[in-house]
Formats: C-alpha cells, sequence, structure tokens
C-alpha cells in the first residue's frame, strides 16, 4: 500500500465512526465498515428496528410526493383546477395520484402534467409493492421463545463441579431437534504482552434433544480436559472469561428453525449454587412446569466444598 494513501472501506468511503455490535448483553465495536449500505437496501430494511422503519417509510413516502408535487408546481397550469402558484394544491395531488386514488376534482391538464403523473402511478405501484413485501417479511420472521436462567451455575455434578446453563421453552407447543452450544471467549496475554481473544467451544453431555417441551440444563464437566478446569470465581473474573450459550430448534407451528443467543460475563456466573426445580408433579400424575423459575437459584449441597465457592458468594452479599 502506498504510503499517505488513506485506507478505504469496502464500500467505498472511510468509515466516521465504529458500529457497535451487540451479541446478548456482550457489546463491541467494529471498525472499517459500514453499519448503513446502501447498496443493500433489503437487509438495511430488515435489520432497522419497527421504529426506525416506520420513520424511514413516512420520509420517503414524504420526499416522494414532495419531489412530484414541486415538478407539478414549477409548470403552472399543469394540473386542472389547482389554484395558481399553489404548492398545496399541486402536494396533494400527488398524494393522490402517488396512492393511484384519483378523486377527480384534479387531474393533469397538459402533456407534462400526465407525464409527471404517469411516471408517479409507477413509482407508487412499486412503492406499495416494495413497502408490502418488506411488512411482511418482517412480521413473517420466525422469533425463538427461549427462556434462559439469567445466571449460569458451578455446582456439583457427579461428583464434579459442573458448568450449568438452564433454558426453558417458551412456547406453549413443544420445539424439535434442539441443538445448543456453549462456547467461551478467553482473553489470554503472550509473552510479548499483547492481548489475544480465543474462543473456544465447551464440551457438553447433552447438546442435543430430540424434542424439547419444557427445560433443559447444558452441562460441561470442568475436568483436566476443561479449558475452564481449576477455574474458580476470582479467576474467573480476572480473565474476563465470557460465556457464549448458541439454541436452535425446529418449531413444528411454523415449520422452520428458530435459534437464539445469550451472553454471560464472569460476574454473572453463580459458583456453589443450584437451579431450583421447575417441574412438579399435580395431585393426577401430571407433570407441571413453572416456567417462572426458570434460572431460580438454591445453595448446592455437594458432597465437598470448592475452593473459592464460598469466597465468591460472600462477595457477592
Amino acid at each position: 500500500m502506498q504510503k499517505g494513501r488513506n485506507p478505504r472501506s469496502r464500500f467505498g468511503r472511510q468509515p466516521r465512526e465504529a458500529a457497535l455490535i451487540r451479541v446478548g448483553s456482550y457489546e463491541f465495536r467494529k471498525k472499517g465498515i459500514s453499519r448503513y449500505d446502501l447498496r443493500d437496501p433489503y437487509h438495511l430494511a430488515i435489520a432497522l428496528t419497527w421504529p426506525q422503519f416506520l420513520a424511514t417509510l413516512i420520509i420517503l413516502y414524504l420526499s416522494v410526493n414532495f419531489i412530484f408535487g414541486i415538478l407539478f408546481w414549477a409548470v403552472p397550469g399543469s394540473v386542472a383546477n389547482a389554484r395558481p402558484h399553489s404548492f398545496a394544491d399541486d402536494l396533494f395531488f400527488s398524494v393522490e395520484t402517488l396512492s393511484t386514488v384519483g378523486y377527480g376534482d384534479m387531474y393533469p391538464a397538459t402533456l407534462y402534467g400526465r407525464i409527471v403523473a404517469a411516471t408517479e402511478i409507477a413509482c407508487g405501484l412499486a412503492f406499495t409493492a416494495i413497502l408490502t413485501g418488506l411488512t411482511f417479511v418482517r412480521f413473517s420472521r420466525p422469533r425463538a421463545k427461549f427462556v434462559f436462567a439469567p445466571n449460569p451455575v458451578v455446582a456439583m455434578h457427579n461428583g464434579k463441579p459442573a458448568l450449568m446453563v438452564q433454558i426453558g421453552n417458551g412456547r406453549a407447543g413443544i420445539l424439535a431437534d434442539a441443538a445448543a452450544k456453549l462456547n467461551i471467549l478467553l482473553v489470554e496475554t503472550h509473552a510479548d504482552g499483547k492481548l489475544f481473544r480465543r474462543a473456544q467451544e465447551l464440551r457438553l453431555e447433552r447438546a442435543h434433544i430430540p424434542v424439547f417441551p419444557l427445560d433443559w440444563t447444558l452441562v460441561h464437566v470442568l475436568d483436566e480436559h476443561s479449558p475452564m478446569h481449576g477455574y474458580d470465581a476470582a479467576r474467573l473474573i480476572d480473565a474476563d472469561v465470557r460465556l457464549f450459550v448458541a439454541v436452535e430448534a425446529r418449531d413444528p407451528t411454523l415449520a422452520t428453525v428458530v435459534h437464539d443467543i445469550r451472553s454471560y460475563a464472569p460476574e454473572d456466573v453463580r459458583f456453589g449454587m443450584r437451579y431450583a426445580q421447575v417441574v412438579t408433579t399435580a395431585d393426577d400424575g401430571t407433570p407441571v412446569a413453572d416456567m417462572a423459575l426458570i434460572g431460580e437459584l438454591e445453595p448446592d449441597v455437594g458432597d465437598r466444598p470448592e475452593p473459592g465457592w464460598t469466597e465468591r458468594e460472600g462477595g457477592l452479599e
């Protein structure tokens, strides 16, 4: 690269500010990209929030009518029954033409007016078709309804410490072919003092279940093969270890796959705690799951204490 040459992004311009990216509660910034790429309007329209989407539509609608209103107003007499030099009349005629309503009291009176009106009608048809398609896509996007526990826990499991994350099915029906991945983001310091971020997947005892009707607890045993082996609360916070849970499942009602991602900060992990029982049994023997209890904690009653667990709990009080 030549000296003195300003690096430019692949979008043809130098971004003025970094884009803020969120993965759950974890935030980071990316430079050298543009959040709003006008060369990909479909992705841009889908990625906008509903308030942003509606505001953009209103601005576009008013802008188109304003432009065609000026075109009618620039040539007096092009619209019959419009008051001379009245921009309001030409603007409202533009609104009627764009929507193809045409009340009849005003109409194109010259060849110029007919050409502008015909052009605006074509724009109105395209605008309506695009608006209808984008609105349908935004409404029809499948959304996951997983209920994640607010806090992961480290408790005893079959005589060994284990990292656990509880997930609930927030839908009224069942989900099928559910799969989960638990990843950690480690920040390591090399010998030269540079920081290095490394993502690693944690092995789960059960990473897939064929039917997901109620709740599911992900379990990763902190044995000698685990990258988190020997971690206590203090080390977890010092290393700024972030947890990322990705879950996907097939929703039979929607006939599609839904997915969601949840991130946890190191301060969210509770040592020496376990999840309370979510599923109880009614008098008639029917299992009853209370999704409001997802993430409820109670002290872990293990067969042996783990170093750093009591210190962790004491530091939270």
